[in-house]
């Protein structure tokens, strides 16, 4: 089983739908984030379910009031996405609008340098919260593997880990995978490369590699 995880965060939809048919069998799913919502359509996350069969992430980072956030939601999850992350500050009810729709991750920490100045000082605040309301997962920097190990011991087991920020932001998979990630997420390193599968690939074998060793 894959743990892979591609970003693609591009804005043409056959472009999209090309990446994903070549680069479907290393996937564990496709996270789409608002480039490609608003470059092809709401209903580009069913097409892409309809043609790869994976589980799809909607990364629209919600972070409304709860009315607003079900608003979006109920849409999002009705164009076929299995998945919403959705952002914690705004409260546990804005975060319980979401996940009363469907499977919701929590962003706890983000994998930019400029999430050190207000995400992180409240990352133990954000782990409470995910540990209080148990969604699928949580948002976790690959870019700082130490902080995953951090979040990892304070999360409860039950909540899945995903990380962003392999390849293109500097994360490195094994060492991410060995902090306690679940699932590995990269983006511009597969879509951007010459050959999408031969990168999606590569990057598979390194996850299991990390896994088994």
């Amino acid at each position: 089983m894959s743990r892979l995880i591609l970003a693609l965060d591009v804005y043409e939809r056959e472009k999209a739908l090309k990446i994903a048919r070549e680069t479907g069998d290393f996937l564990w799913g496709i996270k789409v984030n608002w480039p490609l919502i608003l470059g092809s359509g709401i209903d580009i996350v069913g097409e892409l379910k309809e043609e790869t069969g994976l589980p799809i992430i909607a990364d629209l980072k919600l972070a409304d009031i709860p009315n607003t956030n079900r608003l979006i939601a109920g849409r999002v999850f009705e164009a076929g996405a299995d998945y919403i992350i959705a952002h914690g500050f705004p409260g546990s009810d804005s975060v319980k609008a979401v996940m009363e729709l469907g499977e919701t991750i929590i962003v706890v920490e983000m994998s930019h340098p400029g999430a050190r100045e207000f995400i992180q000082p409240v990352t133990d605040r954000l782990i409470e919260l995910a540990n209080e309301l148990e969604p699928f997962g949580v948002i976790a920097p690959a870019t700082r593997p130490e902080r995953v190990r951090y979040i990892r011991k304070k999360l409860r087991r039950s909540i899945k880990i995903l990380t962003p920020g392999v390849g293109a932001q500097g994360g490195k998979a094994k060492e991410v995978l060995k902090a306690g990630a679940d699932y590995i997420i990269a983006g511009r390193v597969i879509y951007n490369s010459g050959n999408p599968r031969r990168a999606a690939e590569n990057l598979w074998r390194e996850i299991n590699a990390g896994t088994e060793g």
